[in-house]
C-alpha cells in the first residue's frame, strides 16, 4: 500500500532496486490484482526478478464467518498457490460492531476453525492482523494467540505485528515466535492523539516517528524474529511521492542505522 500508483512490474522493479527480498500484493486497491496478469505469470515474473511474494492480501472481514467468506478464503488461497505467494492475509471486522466480550472471541474462534482445514488442505499459512483501532473487533495479540493455540492452529496461522496498530492497542506482548510478518509505518503529526490516528496518517519512518518503530523492530529481532519487514503506508502524501526509490531508501537507511546503534 506504500506505492499503489505503480503497476505490478514497476512495483517489482522498485523492490528489486531497493534490495528487498520480496513484496506483498493486495486486492483492495483501486487497480486489479497483478494488473490482471494471470497469477501463474505474475508469480513467474517475481521469481525471475529474484523476489518472493511473501503475502497476498486480503479477506475482510474474516471473523464474520459465512459461506461467502469461506468462498473468498478459498479463492485467495487458490490465487496464492497459483502465483507462489507464501501467505494470505485475514483482516478482522473494523466497523465498531461485534465488540462485546464473549461475542468477539466466539466469532474469532468460529472463523479460525472454519479457515484452518482450508489452510491444511492447501498447505498454506494465513497471517491474521489485529487492528488497534477502538472500533476493531480484534485488537489483542494475546486474544488471537490464545485462540489459535486452543484450536491447534499454530502451524497454519501466524500473526501480523503492525507497529502502528501495536501502538494504538497500547502495546503488550509481541509473540515473535508466532509472528509471520512485521508491518511498519510512522505517524509524524505532533498534533494527533493516539485515538485520532488513522491509516491516512501513516507515512515513511524517519527521525520524527512517534510510534517507536525502531524500538519495536529491535525488540522483535532481539527476541528471535527473523522474518520479513514490510512497509504499509496509507498516507496520500506517501502515495504521491515523485521519487519513491529515493524516499524509501532514505527511510530504510535511517532504520538500519538506528538498529545498528541499538545493537551496539
Amino acid at each position: 500500500m506504500t506505492v499503489p500508483n505503480l503497476g505490478y512490474v514497476s512495483f517489482l522493479d522498485l523492490a528489486k532496486k531497493l534490495g528487498c527480498v520480496g513484496v506483498e500484493v493486495r486486492n483492495d486497491i483501486p487497480r486489479p490484482l497483478f494488473d490482471n496478469l494471470d497469477p501463474v505469470e505474475a508469480g513467474r515474473i517475481a521469481q525471475d526478478k529474484g523476489l518472493r511474494l511473501v503475502g497476498l492480501s486480503q479477506v475482510y472481514p474474516f471473523n464474520d464467518w459465512t459461506s461467502a467468506r469461506e468462498d473468498a478464503v478459498k479463492a485467495l488461497i487458490a490465487t496464492a498457490k497459483a502465483s507462489g505467494a507464501e501467505t494470505i492475509s485475514l483482516i478482522p471486522r473494523n466497523d465498531g460492531t461485534a465488540l462485546g466480550n464473549g461475542e468477539r472471541q466466539a466469532n474469532l474462534r468460529v472463523a479460525l476453525k472454519g479457515v484452518l482445514p482450508l489452510l491444511q488442505d492447501a498447505e498454506m499459512t494465513a497471517l491474521v492482523e489485529p487492528l488497534g483501532f477502538l472500533r476493531s473487533s480484534l485488537r489483542s495479540k494475546t486474544e488471537l494467540v490464545e485462540t489459535i493455540t486452543s484450536i491447534g492452529g499454530q502451524d497454519h496461522f501466524k500473526i501480523v505485528h503492525d507497529t502502528f496498530h501495536h501502538t494504538l492497542a497500547d502495546g503488550g506482548p509481541i509473540y515473535p515466535e508466532m509472528t509471520g510478518i512485521v508491518h511498519i509505518s510512522a505517524v509524524v503529526d505532533q498534533n494527533l492523539t493516539l485515538a485520532q490516528m488513522e491509516d491516512e496518517h501513516r507515512v515513511l519512518v524517519d527521525a520524527r516517528d512517534r510510534l517507536g518503530n525502531v524500538e519495536q523492530i529491535a525488540a522483535l529481532i532481539a527476541a528471535g524474529y527473523d522474518g520479513p519487514i514490510s512497509y504499509e503506508c496509507f498516507s496520500p502524501e506517501t502515495h504521491a511521492i515523485d521519487d519513491p526509490y529515493t524516499e524509501i531508501k532514505r527511510s530504510f537507511d535511517f532504520i538500519s542505522s538506528q538498529l545498528q546503534a541499538h545493537a551496539a
